[in-house]
């Protein structure tokens, strides 16, 4: 296998998922096309260079529909010759893509390839594609399919993740994101034009959010509960009792729109470029753990990865995260013994959004990111999707 290197890793800034969010007005296709064309001139990139993109959309509905990573290079104006695939393994999908693309170059099948992901929830909101597992409780359950919410309950109430832990991951993702964002440490971002002028910010931090406000949030997942949710997680574990409603919409992620992408290359594309690559991909993984918990997997798929790569969490200097919903941060802690300020030192989904099908490969960019602030050598970034699922990826800062 050849080693598969990532040149360049680029962001939009993430946005409300409202009419009134900065990148509200232009179309995912519109989104990707002026990444595609940013990331192409920062390294000075001939697009006839790539074989193929390869993106992660989890909602592939109205604009997000009809292979969005083929459409929005056309609309870029990139060469017809390039292929598009799109893919969707719920919230960790842009990790899955970059995994794709290493995979590909490794095999020696391309020299180069664009990937990331795209999620526009302002335009096409959380289950517009009105997927039945998730709409009919019943069909879901026969596929042991719920809802993000009702799993990420279970998670606390199987890990004991109280209300102030969950809550105190959700504080503690604010101030480090406010920090970052205050001290420029998102230098993966590039500004992203619209009619009302560049849009370079991210909008979902809450400066006034304190600990007092998050403990008055009502829980969020309650009523979810009790339509059914409860009734089978309690069937499905006997020994839990009661489900805990702990996850109120302040330390849940935040929904919003945004999109990544980056460029994987093997080591010869780099006589085709004005840079050199910026870190080495040594390895991923994808894993499944308990369904009914829905959004652990990016636990199991960050344990996998270290054990496989034997690796201890302290000798991994970024680790990137998915914050899906506090308890899962808190389960992370308990079953990995990963201390708290290790973990998304700049922040995480809670505080800068999930834009669902773009996460992993943000996570990703920012991780490269802290890496060369911090001088750190290994990154790990990892997402969970539905049902359990998980993937995780193993960077290397090249020197």
């Amino acid at each position: 296998m050849k080693k598969a290197f990532i040149y360049d890793a680029i962001r939009s800034p993430r946005t409300k998922a409202k009419d009134s969010g900065g990148l509200h007005e232009i179309t995912p296709t519109e989104l990707l096309a002026q990444l595609h064309q940013t990331l192409a001139q920062r390294v000075q990139l001939d697009p006839s260079l790539i074989s193929e993109v390869v993106l992660g959309c989890v909602t592939q509905q109205g604009e997000q529909a009809a292979n969005v990573a083929k459409t929005s290079t056309l609309l870029a104006g990139w060469p017809s010759s390039i292929a598009g695939l799109t893919i969707n393994r719920f919230c960790s999908s842009s990790i899955d893509a970059v995994a794709i693309a290493a995979l590909k170059v490794g095999a020696g099948q391309s020299s180069a390839v664009l990937a990331g992901g795209v999620e526009m929830m302002s335009r096409v909101p959380l289950m517009a594609d009105r997927a039945r597992v998730f709409a009919d409780h019943d069909f879901g359950v026969m596929h042991q399919m719920l809802l993000m919410g009702a799993g990420a309950d279970l998670i606390a109430t199987r890990t004991g993740a109280t209300r102030e832990a969950c809550d105190e991951v959700a504080y503690l993702s604010h101030q480090r994101a406010l920090a970052a964002q205050a001290q420029a440490r998102f230098s993966s971002i590039v500004p992203v034009e619209t009619s009302s002028g560049d849009v370079s910010l991210d909008e979902c931090i809450r400066p006034s959010l304190t600990r007092e406000r998050l403990a008055e949030m009502p829980a969020a997942f309650a009523k979810l509960g009790a339509e059914g949710s409860d009734s089978v997680q309690r069937a499905a574990f006997n020994d839990i009792g009661g489900i805990s409603h702990v996850h109120t919409a302040a330390n849940s992620p935040s929904m919003c729109d945004g999109a990544g992408v980056l460029l994987v290359g093997d080591e010869q594309l780099q006589s085709d470029l004005s840079v050199r690559p910026k870190v080495e991909i040594l390895d991923s993984v994808t894993c499944c753990g308990e369904p009914l918990e829905v959004v652990g997997g990016c636990v199991a798929a960050t344990s996998e990865i270290l054990k496989r790569n034997q690796l201890t969490p302290e000798d991994v200097d970024v680790l990137e995260i998915h914050e899906a919903f506090a308890a899962t941060i808190v389960k992370l802690h308990h079953e990995l013994g990963i201390e708290p300020d290790s973990v998304n030192v700049n922040g995480g989904c809670i505080a800068l959004g999930h834009p669902m099908g773009a996460t992993g490969v943000i996570m990703i960019g920012t991780a490269i990111d802290e890496l060369y602030r911090s001088g750190g050598e290994l990154a790990v970034v990892a997402a969970s999707g539905a049902a359990g699922s998980g993937s995780a990826m193993l960077l290397k800062r090249c020197s």
